[in-house]
């Protein structure tokens, strides 16, 4: 193996995780804003105040 051949497979191994670490982090960041759009859930009952009868 000459040294040209070390170099370039190295340079693809760089390049692939560059682009590997680049695709997580975006899509982290686009799970991030899919939640803070998300409706919130109401902390009351599924009724909500529903008045008191006998």
């Amino acid at each position: 193996m000459s040294k040209k051949e070390n170099w370039a497979g190295t340079a693809v191994l760089a390049g692939a995780a560059a682009v590997g670490s680049a695709a997580l982090a975006a899509a982290l960041l686009y799970s991030n804003r899919r939640k803070d759009k998300a409706p919130k859930t109401a902390d009351t009952t599924p009724l909500g105040d529903a008045p008191e009868t006998d």
